[in-house]
């Protein structure tokens, strides 16, 4: 396992990051705590999780899968071995409901403290923005959400942030789901105010979704705010899984759920492009998870690659590809058919990501 200082932090993370959003829903405690034992025993130091989860999101369950890895720190008393981040919500109708509110950050921190059993959390982040913003799989710039902030005040958060840091409950801080602007705003006010400085964005990025090299690419490696990539296997949809009509029991995009918050890479999931990444990962001896998990872990300004998987096969697959060091010849191929079908899962409307 190969292993990151991320940002400018003393957090030395693996490349592979334990994705957990399942755990509570299409996961028992018991298929959680097998995940986590593989992946520690494997070298995954650093897992993600976020106050909301697990997905598909409710009242009823939010909160879930925090008390699953807490039971499992409780139980085996491995914590000090994991680099564990969290996720406060962002505006919408579910956990608070309120969204990122100075006023609201130390309940949110010590809700997750006390679910997942733990005295600090080493990267709290900030789940999407206040303010609207294109959502998941939004290609195209939309004024008419980019003309209110709705009470956004981003120099308030550092300032609640820092304030967790001071008192010892957290110890790095990073966002999610952000845009250029927001990154640099936040490291403009950081620099400018003496405040907590953000070492991550966690944005979507796959073979399907590469708009991280268009918009944020030269923001990450100038300015040393890594990406924690999430999605990259495009919700499974580039695993191959669903082509040639097949439709998996139990996968997200055989049940409405999924097609509903992923709308472009459901329409994906049987397409042209994705046949055409399968057979270039088969013709070089490799699965289509693990190509499409070897090329997240080839960017260079990549921090963390997050992998989930409802199964220890799954898991085992995607665990298998950081072993993999892709040719020339086939990024080059990656290249080729990304020059012919540019980010496929984005279109010119989308919904706001919600995790």
């Amino acid at each position: 396992m190969k292993y990151r200082k991320l940002g400018t932090s003393d957090l030395n993370v693996s490349r592979i990051c334990l994705g957990t959003m399942t755990w509570g829903q299409q996961n028992t405690y018991e298929d959680a705590a097998a995940q986590m034992d593989l992946a520690l025993d494997r070298g995954v130091n650093f897992w993600d999780t976020a106050e909301v989860y697990p997905v598909p999101i409710s009242n009823d369950v939010s909160g879930a899968t925090e008390e699953i890895i807490g039971q499992w720190f409780e139980a085996t008393g491995r914590r000090n071995e994991v680099i564990v981040a969290t996720k406060m919500v962002g505006p919408a109708p579910f956990c608070r409901g309120r969204g990122l509110l100075p006023a609201d950050v130390e309940e949110a921190v010590d809700g997750s403290l006390k679910r997942l059993k733990t005295d600090v959390i080493d990267l709290y982040q900030l789940h999407w923005p206040q303010r609207q913003v294109n959502g998941f799989a939004q290609r195209d710039f939309q004024a008419d959400l980019h003309t209110s902030f709705a009470g956004e005040d981003l120099e308030g958060m550092l300032e609640a942030l820092a304030r967790m840091i001071e008192k010892g409950k957290i110890r790095e801080i990073g966002v999610s789901n952000e845009t250029p602007w927001g990154i640099m705003k936040y490291l403009r006010l950081a620099e400018d105010k003496g405040l907590p400085r953000i070492q991550a964005s966690q944005n979507p990025y796959n073979l399907l979704q590469r708009n991280w090299d268009v918009s944020t690419a030269e923001v990450a490696m100038h300015e040393r705010v890594d990406l924690l990539a999430y999605s990259p296997l495009g919700g499974g949809v580039l695993t191959g899984k669903y082509l040639n009509g097949q439709q998996p029991d139990g996968a997200r995009f055989s049940e409405t759920w999924g097609a509903g918050v992923m709308t472009k890479h459901y329409e994906n999931r049987d397409s042209d492009i994705v046949r055409k990444y399968a057979t270039l990962a088969q013709d070089n001896g490799m699965s289509p998870t693990q190509l499409a998990i070897a090329f997240v872990n080839s960017r260079a300004y990549l921090g963390s690659n997050i992998i989930g998987a409802t199964t220890i096969a799954q898991l085992e697959e995607c665990l298998s590809a950081e072993e993999i060091t892709l040719s020339g010849e086939v990024l080059s191929a990656i290249e080729a058919l990304h020059d012919a079908h540019p980010s496929p899962s984005l279109g010119s409307k989308g919904m706001r990501d919600a995790g």
